[in-house]
């Protein structure tokens, strides 16, 4: 029997890996520097953003182990296939720049240099730009008020009018019974007019709910409720 070793790092030499480890973590932390430039919510997470740039490194490596070999980037493939992530990510964005991440690492592991800092200029361009200009915000900032009303009598129309008076549109989302049944809440989706203001609304609402509980936010497309 023959119990030979092949050592099969002659297909890519010392200064490959060295390259391609340096570029990848060089270029992983320009774009996680646009990442947390740009980041305007409340989820921010550096343990995700260390993940991008370790991810981009792995992935090089990843695709020097790979080469060309076919046979190899099954095999891959099917080791690969049995790690499962259940982590939910918080932004839809931060999908795209692990695919950012993943594709310059990919770039840098099969040696297209130029292409892997090219795309990284490119991309990181637009997206500071697309936040700089803020495209594609929508015009309509809605809110979503809670209301706390008790179980009898009319309160639900009560509110309603006050939110024809303070709103330029509103839509009941769903009511439900709160402390055994002590309570109903009223949620609904509004769109405030330009002169009304948040505390106003809750005010208003309080002094037709009998005291109880009014809650207001902004930003709840962006926030889990």
């Amino acid at each position: 029997m023959n119990f030979e070793v092949t050592d099969l790092s002659g297909t890519f030499s010392t200064l490959d890996v060295i390259f391609t480890l340096t570029l990848s973590f060089l270029l992983s932390m320009i774009i996680c520097s646009v990442y947390k430039a740009t980041h305007q919510n409340v989820s921010y997470s550096q343990s995700f953003v260390q993940t991008l740039v370790v991810v981009c490194m792995v992935i090089g490596v990843i695709m020097l182990i790979v080469g060309s070999n076919i046979a190899r980037a099954f095999a891959l493939v099917g080791a690969l296939s049995v790690v499962r992530f259940r982590n939910a990510l918080k932004e839809t964005r931060d999908v795209g720049f692990i695919f950012l991440v993943m594709a310059v690492g990919m770039a840098t592991g099969t040696r297209f240099y130029v292409l892997a800092v090219a795309a990284t200029v490119a991309i990181c361009a637009v997206i500071i730009l697309l936040n700089r200009f803020n495209a594609f915000a929508s015009d309509v900032h809605r809110q979503v008020v809670k209301v706390e009303v008790p179980p009898e009598g009319d309160f639900d129309a009560l509110v309603e009018d006050v939110l024809v008076k303070m709103t330029k549109g509103f839509e009941l989302v769903s009511t439900e019974t709160i402390r055994s049944g002590a309570l109903l809440e009223l949620f609904y989706t509004v769109e405030m007019k330009k002169d009304s203001k948040p505390k106003e609304l809750v005010d208003a609402l309080s002094a037709v709910n009998t005291g109880q509980r009014v809650t207001v936010l902004s930003g709840y497309d962006q926030t889990d409720l």
